[in-house]
C-alpha cells in the first residue's frame, strides 16, 4: 500500500516536472518569438522610415529640378524673344544697308552737280579772293575723285564750302592783292563789302575803282569823291576804327551799269 502510494507520488512528481519544463519551454518559445516579431516590426519600421526619407528627399529634389527646368523654360523664352529681336534688327539693319548704298548712288552725282554750280557761280560772281575760291572748288573736285574718303565727308565739304561762299554776302573785308592797270601788275588794297561792292585803290592812292557787275569790268572811280570812304572802309574792314556809314559806288545791272 504504501509503495504504491509512493509510486504515484513519483509519478505525479514527474508528471509535474514534465509539464514545468514543457511550459517553460513554450513561453521561452513565445517570447523568443515576440522578440523576433518585435525585432521585425522594428526593422519594418526603419525601412518605412527610411524609404519615407528617400521619398521626402525625392520629392524635394524633385521641385527643385521643377523650379530649375521652370527658370530654363523662362529663360529659353527670354531668349528666344532676344534672338527674335536681333533678327528683326540685322534684317532692318540689312535693309538700311542696302538703301545707304542707293542713296550713296544718288548723292555722288549731286555733289559732282553741287561743285560744279558753285565752280559757275565763283567764276561768274564778283572777283575777290579769286584765287582762293577757286583753289576751293578744286579740291572739291579732286575730293570727290578719293575713293579713301566717305561720300558724307565729302558732302560735308562741299556743304562747308557753300557756307563759306555763303558769309561773303554777310561780311566787310580789306586785303593786299595785285591789279592789272594800264597794263601792268599794280599791288593793290581791296575792300569788299558784302556782294555789293567791291573797289581798290593803290598803295599811293593815285588810282581807285570798283568793279562794274553789268560791264564785268574795273571802272576808276575819282578820287575826290571815293577816296576818303574807301580809306574809312579799309579802317573798318581791318578793326582799326569803329563802324560807321561808307558812301559807295554800286553799279546796277539793271541801269546798264550805272553807279547809283
Amino acid at each position: 500500500m504504501n509503495k504504491n502510494k509512493c509510486l504515484w507520488h513519483v509519478g505525479l512528481f514527474l508528471a509535474a516536472s514534465i509539464s514545468g519544463n514543457v511550459l517553460a519551454s513554450t513561453i521561452d518559445d513565445v517570447t523568443r518569438t515576440g522578440q523576433d516579431r518585435i525585432q521585425s516590426g522594428q526593422k519594418a519600421q526603419q525601412q518605412i522610415e527610411s524609404i519615407d526619407n528617400q521619398i521626402t528627399s525625392l520629392e524635394t529634389e524633385y521641385l527643385h529640378l521643377s523650379k530649375i527646368t521652370e527658370g530654363i523654360k523662362t529663360y529659353n523664352s527670354v531668349l528666344k524673344q532676344q534672338l527674335d529681336n536681333q533678327t528683326a534688327e540685322i534684317a532692318d539693319i540689312q535693309n538700311s544697308i542696302e538703301n545707304a548704298a542707293e542713296i550713296e548712288r544718288q548723292i555722288i552725282p549731286l555733289i559732282d552737280r553741287m561743285i560744279a554750280a558753285l565752280d559757275s557761280f565763283v567764276t561768274l560772281d564778283t572777283p575777290f579772293l579769286p584765287e582762293e575760291r577757286l583753289q576751293r572748288v578744286e579740291s572739291l573736285k579732286t575730293l570727290l575723285g578719293r575713293p579713301d574718303v566717305s561720300t558724307a565727308e565729302k558732302l560735308r565739304k562741299v556743304f562747308e564750302a557753300y557756307q563759306e561762299e555763303n558769309k561773303y554776302g554777310r561780311t566787310i573785308e580789306a586785303y593786299r592783292g595785285q591789279l592789272e592797270l594800264d597794263g601792268s601788275a599794280r599791288d593793290v588794297d581791296f575792300l569788299r563789302v558784302g556782294r555789293v561792292a567791291l573797289l581798290y585803290q593803290t598803295a599811293s592812292g593815285d588810282q581807285m575803282g570798283a568793279w562794274n557787275a553789268a560791264t564785268k569790268q574795273w571802272q576808276s572811280l575819282e578820287a575826290s569823291d571815293y577816296q576818303r570812304h574807301l580809306s574809312q572802309g579799309l579802317k573798318m574792314a581791318r578793326k582799326q576804327t569803329a563802324p560807321d556809314l561808307l558812301s559807295i559806288p554800286v553799279f546796277n545791272v539793271d541801269t546798264q551799269g550805272e553807279a547809283q
